[in-house]
């Protein structure tokens, strides 16, 4: 058993699958990341993740088109974090209770909509998944080459999203906006920043991110849709945001623990490793909150991180 653990086989299958099961949480992760950035804690987008899931396999199922799927999912995924921005943003409603109740709504409409439209049956429709893209030459480089060179386009572009985001939050005007409405909206409008209008915005665009996360569970890695296929990957994402400090480089440290765990889940099952399949099952829930309570300590959010703002009252 040991033997096959450190096999060059295994290592290399356990990489690879590391890097696909980090994606959705990073891509969950970085929307995340730019909604708290700028005051809002969305505890919904493990709702929107599954919701995102749905629509992505529903439209990639009738469409035939992956892609359409795919874009659809974010779509829905914008639209909830939407809802979750007019609530929290226009109303001052109680983040953490609004986003408890997204994801209570959004776990039951993708149950009701996939009972209501797929009916209930024990053989599930299935996708085909995102094929591999094989980089030339690097492909071939002994585990790296699997690892990094050998993935769909989703993974790769999800890396690339790295420095597209570091250069945006420390070199772009709106980045620099997005900071300052997060550590001190009063100042920021005293300033002339539109709070409300930027909080809105990025609220909108973690839930579309958490709706791409999620229909990438369909699409790229399982091809099929159940009503568990998120399995805490929403909520893996909020603590790699805090894992990460709110940057891009640490949040792809975090999902790739995670995604690790996850991996290893997996490959210990197939190996039918000699323990209980339930202790397995937890393995990844139980690493991230080892990871949690180790390293998530302390301040390092942005100050005003689920403080609603409002305009006309005084400090």
């Amino acid at each position: 058993m040991l033997d096959q653990i450190f096999s060059v086989v295994f290592l290399t299958g356990f990489l690879a699958a590391t890097l696909r099961m980090a994606t959705p949480i990073l891509i969950t992760a970085l929307g995340e990341m730019i909604a708290e950035r700028s005051g809002i804690l969305n505890l919904g987008i493990e709702g929107i993740m599954v919701l995102g899931a749905f629509v992505g396999f529903w439209v990639s199922y009738q469409s035939g088109d992956l892609w359409q799927g795919f874009l659809w999912g974010g779509l829905a995924g914008g639209i909830i974090g939407a809802l979750m921005g007019i609530v929290s943003v226009r109303f001052h409603a109680n983040q953490i209770v609004t986003g408890l109740g997204i994801w209570i709504l959004c776990q039951g409409l993708s149950s009701f909509l996939n009972r209501r439209i797929f009916g209930i049956s024990s053989v599930r429709p299935q996708l085909p998944t995102l094929p591999a893209i094989p980089i030339p030459g690097l492909s071939k480089i002994p585990i790296l080459g699997e690892t990094l060179f050998n993935q769909n386009i989703i993974v790769y572009g999800t890396l690339l999203l790295i420095p597209l985001f570091i250069y945006f939050l420390r070199q772009t005007s709106w980045g620099l906006h997005l900071s300052a409405v997060g550590e001190n909206p009063r100042a920021a409008d005293a300033a002339g920043l539109r709070v409300e209008w930027i909080r809105f915005l990025a609220t909108t665009f973690g839930g579309m991110m958490a709706g791409w996360g999620g229909a990438y569970l369909p699409i790229a890695f399982y091809g099929l849709y159940t009503d568990d296929l998120a399995v805490g990957r929403g909520w893996m994402a909020i603590a790699v945001v805090a894992f990460g400090r709110w940057s891009p480089l640490g949040m792809l440290a975090g999902a790739l623990i995670f995604g690790a765990s996850s991996a290893l889940q997996y490959r210990l099952q197939a190996m039918n490793f000699p323990l209980p399949y339930q202790f397995l099952l937890m393995l990844p829930f139980l690493i991230t909150l080892i990871f949690v309570v180790l390293f998530v300590r302390g301040g390092g959010g942005p100050a005003a991180l689920a403080k609603p703002y409002i305009r006309t009252q005084s400090e």
